[in-house]
């Protein structure tokens, strides 16, 4: 059978998952997404994703690549998997990719957003579920001096879970952009980089927060960046304010569009 390769981005509301990755037992992104391909190829269709999103936590970019048959165009595909799909996901764009796009390591970059809410009505049921509420008062000027040491290669093995990276990784990432946008009610965490390590985000905001708060001396992501283990690092901020905005690959990985 002769097979099309397919990038779908997908959005979703990740409150009611166990996370993006399949498990036997839980409700997650990828099984809801891989039932749906089942069903429309009449057997297994392998969904991967450039990352493995943690439980509760959002996206509106994720990318995925499956191999479907050539009878699916990418659009046809995305209108039949929006059909079929719960409604907690939803499939915004489908392209064509070469056969050797591969979602996770064709990446060039990912961008992810993290959401903190700083008034009162942060607190409400309609908000509570894609921000955290923070109470404490923030310095503006410090929060942006510290978050500017983040841009540039560094090792962040002091912002990431232990054990989850093979030993021999170095753990180095590059952060192309890193800043806080204010918004009504609060303020957004944008950064993005070559890649992530796990709950690297979420130990990023909780550090920044408590640095700004007064909580944490002045200098310490500058001490966490030349450190050697997490056991420093303030605890991470909750899952459910994070959200994956987009994956960047080279142009040169997508076909032309019929």
């Amino acid at each position: 059978m002769t097979v099309r390769t397919v990038q779908l981005v997908l959005h979703y509301n990740g409150s009611a998952f166990a996370g993006w990755q399949r498990q036997p037992n839980e409700r997650t992104v990828q099984g809801e997404l891989e039932r749906a391909l089942t069903r429309l190829s009449g057997g297994h269709v392998a969904a991967l994703g450039a990352g493995r999103t943690d439980a509760g936590v959002h996206a509106r970019g994720q990318a995925v690549g499956v191999r479907v048959s050539e009878r699916w165009s990418a659009a046809s595909l995305r209108r039949a998997l929006n059909a079929l799909l719960p409604r907690d996901i939803w499939v915004s764009a489908a392209y064509d990719m070469r056969p050797e796009f591969h979602a996770r390591y064709s990446a060039l970059s990912r961008r992810y957003s993290y959401y903190v809410g700083t008034d009162e009505e942060a607190r409400s049921p309609f908000r509570r579920h894609t921000e955290w509420p923070y109470g404490r008062a923030l310095d503006r000027a410090l929060l942006d001096r510290t978050t500017a040491i983040l841009i540039g290669d560094h090792c962040f093995v002091a912002f990431a879970v232990r054990g989850t990276a093979p030993e021999r990784d170095d753990h180095r990432c590059t952060v192309r952009s890193a800043d806080w946008r204010d918004r009504v009610g609060g303020l957004v965490f944008e950064v993005e980089a070559n890649r992530f390590l796990h709950h690297m985000v979420r130990f990023l905001v909780g550090t920044l927060l408590e640095v700004a708060s007064g909580k944490r001396d002045d200098d310490s992501v500058h001490r966490l960046l030349v450190a050697s283990a997490n056991g420093e690092v303030s605890p991470p901020a909750p899952p459910h304010g994070l959200f994956l905005d987009r994956v960047t690959y080279p142009p040169e990985l997508y076909l032309q569009t019929e």
